[in-house]
């Protein structure tokens, strides 16, 4: 009897480990399956009051950095790489600087393509980035795909140099600071358009990463506003966090 009772309590033991395991791989399944399964923004008609509202107000322009807003890149002589060893890229960028051949892996930010899909139908979009332009033009390319929405760049010869770091003059791009407005990681780069600015987590290799995502109802929004800055002025905590 002993015996059985030893036996049992054992079985038991088993059967618990057991459903530990078995809920742990079920868990490390779903997230697989979640992180690999299209996310939609539902998108619905306008209302005829949404429509003519939108008819009353300017169309907006978004003006969107490059490295670590939408994509994060690195070479093999980069000292730091950020990603993980064998984590795939999205696309190369062969380059020439200073007469040297380079090669950047590019990693796009989740959701990234379906990002500019929906906010390329609300605003006109503008790339600003700190890089070099012959990278950043071709990094631009990539990710416009033939799908012509990102027409207008900006690189580092328009940036203003800034105590080692580049501010970006939103006014170069649109006098009319009412309907600019910059989504960028570093809160350095709009320095001096603080109330035009949305701030996003910098971005490097999160596979779960939602921070696209996540800014579209609040773009769905903003666009229907007379001035951005009436909005976005009172978040300006926000940009401390990040």
């Amino acid at each position: 009897m002993p015996m059985l009772s030893q036996f049992q309590m054992n079985f038991r033991a088993f059967l618990v480990l057991a459903s530990k395991v078995w809920t742990c791989i079920c868990y490390m399944f779903n997230r697989q399956v979640r992180a690999h399964q299209p996310v939609k923004y539902q998108l619905f008609p306008l209302s005829p009051v949404s429509r003519h509202r939108l008819s009353m107000v300017q169309r907006k322009t978004l003006v969107l950095d490059l490295d670590e807003t939408l994509i994060h890149s690195h070479h093999d002589a980069m000292p730091r790489n950020m990603v993980k060893p064998g984590t795939p890229h999205d696309f190369t960028v062969k380059v020439t600087i200073d007469r040297h051949p380079v090669r950047f892996f590019v990693h796009k930010r989740p959701h990234v393509d379906y990002f500019l899909d929906i906010v390329s139908q609300w605003y006109d979009l503008v790339v600003f980035t700190a890089s070099m332009e012959i990278y950043g033009a071709a990094v631009a390319d990539k990710l416009d795909n033939g799908r012509n929405i990102l027409r207008r760049r900006y690189y580092r010869q328009h940036c203003t140099p800034d105590f080692g770091s580049y501010t970006k003059d939103l006014s170069a791009i649109c006098s009319d600071l009412n309907r600019i407005f910059i989504i960028d990681n570093s809160p350095g780069a709009y320095r001096c358009f603080p109330n035009n600015a949305i701030p996003i987590k910098s971005w490097f290799s999160d596979p779960m990463d939602i921070c696209l995502l996540s800014l579209l109802p609040l773009l769905d929004a903003l666009r229907f506003t007379n001035d951005v800055r009436s909005v976005l002025s009172r978040n300006l905590h926000l940009h401390r966090l990040w």
